[in-house]
């Protein structure tokens, strides 16, 4: 069911941070489930709790403002996160308690809220609240085969929420992530930049991770660390012989004789020929020729009996 934050939270879109914190300390301390025993307080406490996890965030806020909660659900492409906003698929952690307790402090929150029925002012000194780390974030980085096969480096700019100097507020800063690609390198490696995530004084950075996808090649397809090529010939080629010319990705041209008869599922394997090994770049895979043979749609009557003809 689609949610409208600003209308649980009960307060307009002009609304400043200031006056989001006040918002949440009055509903969530008026509908916590150990104060609010009626029908759907609960329901309430939770909503209002995902509600503040997205307004009190600068980045998840502009992302819902510009895209709605569908946008904010569903992760924008990077290069429409302007202005600082969310690109990751939004999912609340679903624990009220969790963001009540970083809210005010302690694993108790109301143990110090009243004393003698008399209410305690806020702001003072709060236990310490144990910080976990956010889940990673992962990222496909797609990679040419001609990148894995020579090796490279990809810069990579991410915009992320970075604690100000006085340990309370936060900006959204730019920073370049530098990955060297090394040669043969496999679809599904993983490259981790430990604590790279978004900053927040109650929580650890996320590690950023990124996973290589290789792009689709025109000539070869990759199989582990060997190329496999295929070549188009004819009936006549197959029973007679022939070369096949591969240009390779290091740039040379190579001229395959072909003296055997091509039968269903021949192969020529040429070793040493294909993708670098990532252990050890010295030694490379190989490259397997397969063919595809082509037949002739018609035959004339002469080469149908090629004896005959030459009576």
């Amino acid at each position: 069911m689609s949610n409208d934050y600003y209308e649980t939270m009960e307060i307009n879109r002009n609304a400043t941070d200031a006056d989001i914190k006040k918002a949440y300390r009055r509903l969530a301390l008026k509908f916590h489930p150990k104060r609010n025993r009626e029908p759907g307080s609960s329901q309430k406490f939770t909503q209002l709790s995902e509600a503040y996890d997205v307004l009190s965030d600068p980045r998840k806020k502009a992302t819902y403002d510009k895209f709605g909660e569908e946008g904010l659900r569903g992760g924008i492409p990077l290069e429409f996160a302007s202005d600082g906003a969310w690109s990751s698929k939004y999912v609340y952690h679903g624990n009220p308690d969790q963001t009540f307790k970083e809210f005010f402090g302690g694993d108790n929150p109301f143990a110090d809220f009243y004393t003698n029925d008399v209410p305690l002012q806020f702001g003072g000194l709060q236990p310490q609240v144990p910080k976990t780390q956010d889940s990673p974030i992962e990222r496909d980085l797609y990679l040419s085969l001609d990148d894995l096969f020579h090796g490279c480096t990809k810069k990579i700019k991410i915009s992320r929420r970075v604690m100000n100097d006085d340990g309370c507020t936060s900006s959204i800063k730019d920073k370049i992530l530098s990955i060297d690609v090394k040669p043969g390198w496999n679809e599904g490696t993983r490259i981790t930049f430990p604590k790279e995530g978004d900053q927040g004084p109650n929580s650890i950075p996320a590690d950023i991770v990124f996973i290589v996808r290789q792009k689709t090649h025109p000539l070869f397809v990759r199989h582990n660390n060997d190329l496999i090529y295929k070549a188009k010939i004819t009936l006549e080629m197959a029973l007679t012989g022939f070369s096949v010319d591969v240009q390779t990705l290091d740039g040379r041209l190579l001229s395959v004789p072909i003296n055997d008869i091509v039968h269903p599922g021949y192969q020529k394997v040429l070793s040493g020929e294909g993708m670098p090994l990532s252990k050890n770049p010295s030694q490379r895979g190989n490259l397997i020729i397969t063919f595809d043979l082509e037949f002739p749609k018609k035959l004339s009557a002469e080469r149908k009996s090629p004896t005959k003809s030459r009576q």
